[in-house]
C-alpha cells in the first residue's frame, strides 16, 4: 500500500500543494503569499515571502502547520 503525497510529503522532500491551495495560504502572522521550502533538516516547510518579518512554517504528515507558534524565523 503506498502513501498518497499530493498533499506534501510526511518526512523530507518539499511539499507539492494544488495551484489553488497554494494562493489560498498565506503567512498568518504577515499575510504575506507562502512558498514551498526546505528545513534545516531537510523536512517540508513553507516560506513567508515577506522581506521584513520571514518565517518558515513546519509541514507535518502532509499538513501545514500554520500557527505562529510553530513558526520559526528565516
Amino acid at each position: 500500500m503506498s502513501k498518497d503525497t499530493t498533499a506534501g510529503a510526511p518526512t523530507g522532500g518539499s511539499v507539492t500543494l494544488d495551484a489553488w491551495v497554494r494562493e489560498a495560504l498565506r503567512c498568518p502572522v504577515t499575510g504575506a503569499t507562502l512558498v514551498e521550502g526546505t528545513g534545516p533538516d531537510g523536512s517540508p516547510e513553507l516560506h513567508s515571502t515577506d522581506t521584513e518579518r520571514p518565517l518558515a512554517y513546519p509541514v507535518r504528515d502532509g499538513i501545514p502547520v500554520l500557527l505562529e507558534g510553530d513558526a520559526r524565523a528565516l
